[in-house]
């Protein structure tokens, strides 16, 4: 099975990671399609950022396969595999404070090498589109020419996801994006997330269960590194082992 060509953009299966014997994450499989926002939830140490880590190339796994558009990542390198066009954002934001959103935007722009004579100026017209409509996008473009550590939490959190996007890989993956934000910022980062969809898919880690109601396709809940249950957020809701493990705390 493991060789055979599929049509997720991410197969997960058999993923397990080992630290000193201690399984963080055990047998892991599943499978993420075009455009699909993927939740996972789980109670602390059920292995939901180590699965982020493994699949962006930080954590390597014991065994197991990780396909994304069938190429396998498990032998790749970390930039290898931002370069095969997989994001990833981490909590705390990685934004460059001193520097306004514009060049934030900017510096993140994935530059070609062979860039020289008459392909800049082409190149700098392209960069400004996409910064332009990227600052659209992350609700920011009336905000272009602040320095980003004028922003409020919410603000820095799009434009770090904004700086992921202008690389537009095809898979974001994104870590308890709306922690710490107030309520219209977290309804417009569900919007934001709707809007990426159209044409990636993204995997995130949450615990507002009233977020990833809004937000998720499906929702895969991981208890000790295994998958608990799986479907949609009314389901997994309704699910006895759940509420047993997660949702009764």
């Amino acid at each position: 099975m493991s060789s055979s060509n599929t049509d997720f953009v991410l197969a997960v299966e058999g993923l397990t990671v080992s630290f000193d014997g201690f399984k963080a994450v055990n047998d892991l499989s599943f499978y993420v399609d075009k455009n699909e926002i993927r939740v996972i939830v789980g109670p602390n140490g059920a292995g939901k950022t180590t699965v982020l880590d493994l699949i962006c190339g930080r954590t390597k796994s014991t065994e197991g396969s990780i396909k994304f558009r069938n190429r396998e990542l498990t032998k790749m390198k970390e930039h290898q595999i931002v370069r095969a066009g997989v994001g990833r954002k981490f909590q705390t934001p990685s934004i460059y404070g001193d520097l306004s959103v514009f060049e934030n935007l900017e510096i993140s722009f994935p530059r070609g090498r062979s860039v020289f004579g008459a392909l800049v100026f082409k190149r700098d017209a392209e960069v400004l589109n996409r910064v332009d409509e990227v600052a659209d996008m992350i609700f920011l473009k009336d905000l272009l020419h602040t320095r980003a550590d004028l922003l409020s939490h919410g603000q820095k959190q799009w434009l770090e996801i904004g700086m992921l996007l202008i690389q537009d890989p095809e898979l974001l993956m994104l870590d308890e994006p709306v922690a710490g934000m107030s309520v219209a910022e977290r309804r417009k980062t569900a919007e934001l997330l709707r809007r990426i969809t159209k044409d990636r898919s993204v995997i995130v880690i949450e615990h507002d269960m009233q977020f990833v109601a809004e937000i998720a396709d499906k929702v895969t809940v991981l208890h000790q590194g295994k998958i608990l249950a799986e479907g949609t957020a009314e389901d997994v809701k309704k699910d006895e082992k759940v509420i047993e493990v997660y949702l009764g705390h």
